[in-house]
């Protein structure tokens, strides 16, 4: 490796920059950590490796494993001092993962491709689709291997695509199908595009930074850096694209639809893994389709990237309600992460123990906080509690959400992030705090001095904070930069869960290379292009600078001509207001045109003298109302820093 130091007093920990990034080596207090860890787990249970190979039809050559895959082969030796055994296990579990697979006669699967799985049923004219993936380029690659090596209608259309639930591994590959088959029928759950629009574009920008370390997209693949992504091994790369369902859902909790002759009985499972879902009972093939109410681990209650806090006393009761409704009848439990369960038996007690998971999850955390643990406590306060049942099961164990974090988000949701405690009722902004905290403490050098005792020991927890605050304080002190980096790395080197493990190795990356331009975009042309006219102007209010915009006050109508719809959009006090009415008020202005011609604008595919001389806009009025929006808003920066950083992008 080549690298380049720079070494401020000599010190061993000294801040590396690497265009052939690699991590270092595990301390002897990570190899410890992880050893004893070790041996906790029951490494003589091979069924998750068994029900992962079972019924393999096509496993992917060489060509089309590159075309849509990177090379996760390091997996199949020994678990290495850089990576928790359990995680080690959950990688070379989802590594099994590589072609096309029979579920039952008329369901197949194509597997290891992708965050999630594509699912693929027979029906009485063609195949339907559920969930086509993050990207349309892997979704087609992989669509083409399926109808290449099915055992069955090689030649049938794909005719309709489902959506089981709201995030973009589930809808982001949708254009990839629709180039193959452009007459397929697409549905959803309820409410999807909102919810869908509501997670991925409001806060869209920070979530599309934080994606970068919950999914380790900046680290190199291997032992010192990503191993896995919990659901599967990593995040594919493409193009994020999205095809709003010409049906979805209705406000029955239970439903029953016909798609090309095959019944689904649809169970709304909006408010569990994703604000929009539904799970579905096949009786044709004795089936449930489980989306992602379940898969083999425990699930994000609070996910790292950030979205809507989830509610786990309400997804413990619906894997009941599922257990319960379609559970006496099934003899296949398929999902869209994880290989199938098959057995009524087996597929019973693998729900029964995830619905306890959640359920222990929720009241032990109330529990815990009805006593007065904090939410700083609760986390580790959990684990001491878990049933031996639990912990023992494979596919209840942290690998994408953890005790630690999932407890804090119950105790969040019911009482949110204060504590109560007066001293964190305001506290000085971080920088602030930071450097009173390290001028308390003696200066940076004599914490530093401390943190490099206590690394030494093994104490990275505290070695984390304390440095963080010296860093927050004085971005530029390179020995701190340098041990807080390698204190994150062995934090990593330690996590169980994929979602920390990249965190921390991000972090450490960060801390030695700069901030790196983020991969991945949320906010798709497409998803954006699927907004209600109020989500836009929602928006846009989200983007105004509420210092500029108090000086730039304004009323504006704005007119949909295909939607037939009126918006009245209103700057006041430096906060950009929308309401639909049923017809024009009286405003400095009135904006008329299609929503295609609005959303171009906002694009920046066209600007608004383009569209008045083009004829699909009209302005009247006073046309400065458009030059003060304007002057008001502002872009988000895609590369802020999340650890201290001396540079920006």
């Amino acid at each position: 490796m080549s690298d380049t130091h720079h070494d401020k007093g000599g010190d061993e920990h000294a801040l590396t920059q690497s265009f052939n990034y690699q991590g270092k080596p595990a301390t002897q207090a990570t190899i410890e950590a992880n050893r004893k860890f070790a041996k906790t787990l029951d490494f003589s249970n091979q069924d998750g490796f068994k029900q992962t190979r079972n019924n393999l039809i096509a496993k992917f050559d060489a060509k089309t494993a590159d075309i849509l895959w990177n090379d996760y082969r390091f997996l199949e030796q020994d678990a290495p001092d850089s990576v928790n055994p359990s995680l080690w296990r959950q990688g070379q579990v989802n590594h099994e993962a590589a072609g096309l697979y029979r579920v039952t006669d008329g369901i197949y699967q194509i597997r290891g491709t992708d965050l999630a799985n594509m699912s693929l049923i027979r029906g009485d004219s063609g195949w339907i689709l559920l969930d086509p993936l993050t990207s349309l380029e892997t979704a087609k690659a992989s669509l083409e291997f399926a109808l290449k090596h099915l055992p069955e209608g090689n030649d049938l259309p794909v005719v309709a695509m489902i959506y089981s639930h709201s995030h973009g591994d589930h809808f982001g590959g949708a254009k990839g199908v629709q180039a193959l088959f452009p007459e397929v029928k697409v549905y959803g759950s309820k409410n999807i595009t909102k919810e869908i629009v509501d997670e991925n574009v409001l806060a869209g920008n920070a979530m599309t930074r934080r994606v970068s370390y919950q999914y380790g997209t900046v680290l190199p693949i291997g032992a010192t850096g990503i191993v896995d992504a919990a659901l599967s091994n990593g995040l594919t790369p493409g193009t994020v694209s999205y095809i709003k369902p010409i049906e979805t859902n209705h406000n029955a909790d239970i439903e029953s639809w016909k798609i090309d002759g095959i019944e689904f009985i649809f169970m709304d499972a909006s408010g569990t893994e994703a604000t929009s879902e539904a799970v579905a009972y096949l009786p044709k093939f004795n089936a449930i389709w489980g989306a992602e109410l379940t898969y083999k681990g425990m699930h994000n209650v609070y996910t790292l990237r950030g979205a809507k806090t989830r509610d786990a006393l309400k997804w413990s009761k619906t894997i009941n309600r599922v257990i319960h409704e379609f559970g006496g009848d099934a003899e296949i439990l398929f999902t869209a992460h994880s290989a199938p369960i098959w057995g009524n038996r087996e597929l019973t007690q693998f729900l029964k123990l995830q619905r306890d998971n959640y359920g222990f999850v929720h009241n032990q955390s109330l529990r815990l906080a009805n006593n007065g643990v904090v939410m700083q406590d609760i986390g580790w306060e959990i684990q001491k509690l878990l049933p031996e049942t639990i912990q023992k099961a494979w596919h209840t164990n942290g690998y994408h959400g953890t005790y630690s974090h999932n407890a804090r988000a119950v105790y969040n949701l019911y009482l949110g992030y204060f504590d109560m405690n007066p001293a964190n009722l305001n506290p000085l902004p971080t920088k602030a705090e930071a450097v009173k905290f390290v001028e308390y403490m003696g200066g940076k050098q004599a914490v530093l001095d401390k943190a490099k005792a206590d690394f030494d020991q093994g104490e990275y927890h505290f070695v984390a904070t304390v440095l963080n605050k010296v860093v927050t304080a004085d971005p530029d002190f390179a020995p701190a930069r340098a041990l807080l980096a390698d204190t994150f790395e062995q934090l990593g080197y330690q996590s169980e869960a994929a979602g920390w493990r990249n965190v921390y190795l991000s972090g450490a990356f960060e801390l030695r290379n700069g901030i790196q331009k983020t991969r991945i975009k949320t906010n798709s042309p497409d998803l954006l292009g699927e907004m209600e006219v109020g989500a836009l102007l929602d928006y846009l209010a989200v983007r105004v600078d509420a210092t500029v915009a108090q000086h730039l006050s304004f009323s504006l109508n704005l007119v949909l001509t295909d939607l037939e719809e009126t918006y009245f959009v209103e700057m006041s006090n430096g906060n950009l207001n929308n309401i639909k009415v049923a017809k024009p008020q009286q405003a400095d202005a009135t904006l008329t045109l299609s929503k295609p011609a609005l959303f171009a604008l906002n694009l920046g595919l066209a600007t608004l003298p383009e569209l008045i001389k083009g004829g699909k806009a009209k302005l009247d009025g006073d046309a400065e109302v458009l030059t003060k929006l304007n002057r008001s808003l502002t872009e988000m920066n895609d590369s802020f820093a999340i650890v201290p950083s001396t540079n920006t992008l």
